[in-house]
């Protein structure tokens, strides 16, 4: 088993009969929906709250029950997948695109697992590029902001064409390296006009699941 399966299917001892889920994006997401599916099919009871088209698509494929957020009160428990989480469990999320999506949900959800493998915990966040969802109005001129702030920014493609997000937004890529204080970046670019929402998912989690070669760590927020 590798480390992103053991992390999704450590996570499943959290999931209670009743529950409403939320279910994240990505490619331990991916481990954890297949198994979740596996035990609706034996009797386990919960809808589910997705957070991409792929995720939707995947989970209703195997049988698994989606509702729309709109139509649910509130979430028990979402479990998504990270590209980086810090000691302080704040993380980087986004690579796959879902960042907007899988934020609101982590919002509306009472409690937050993130599952990775062991290469995506880091003493620092910032190596993964911070990824920033875009309305297309404004890319070139957040570019340009972005340039003048030394956040070496890229514009993310799909083959040739600027890639679109389930939203129809656009994603510009901060490399930023290393990023000294998360929580005030988070605020200072959420203030440009034309940000929807940033890939720093500060103060959210209250668990992280780390997928090890023979085992599995829980760091619980403190």
């Amino acid at each position: 088993m590798n480390e992103k399966q053991a992390a999704a299917e450590k996570s499943i001892e959290f999931i209670k009969d009743g529950m409403t889920l939320g279910l994240g994006t990505g490619s331990t997401v991916f481990f954890l929906v297949n198994k979740l599916a596996e035990l609706i099919k034996l009797g386990l009871k919960v809808k589910c709250v997705s957070t991409s088209n792929r995720t939707r698509e995947l989970a209703k494929s195997l049988g698994i029950e989606i509702i729309d957020l709109n139509k649910v009160e509130s979430i028990d428990l979402t479990i998504d997948g990270a590209d980086e989480v810090d000691p302080n469990l704040n993380a980087i999320k986004g690579g796959g695109g879902a960042l907007l999506f899988e934020k609101i949900v982590a919002k509306a959800s009472s409690q937050v697992i993130w599952i990775i493998d062991s290469s995506k915990y880091v003493k620092k966040l910032g190596k993964f590029p911070l990824p920033v969802e875009v309305i297309p109005f404004a890319s070139n001129y957040l570019i340009n902001k972005f340039v003048s702030s030394g956040y070496n920014p890229t514009k993310r493609k799909k083959g040739e064409q600027n890639y679109l997000t389930d939203s129809g937004n656009e994603i510009i890529d901060l490399h930023l390296n290393e990023i000294e204080d998360s929580i005030a970046l988070e605020r200072e670019i959420k203030l440009l006009p034309g940000v929807v929402e940033v890939g720093l998912f500060n103060n959210i989690a209250n668990a992280v699941i780390i997928g090890k070669v023979n085992s599995t760590e829980i760091i619980n927020r403190v």
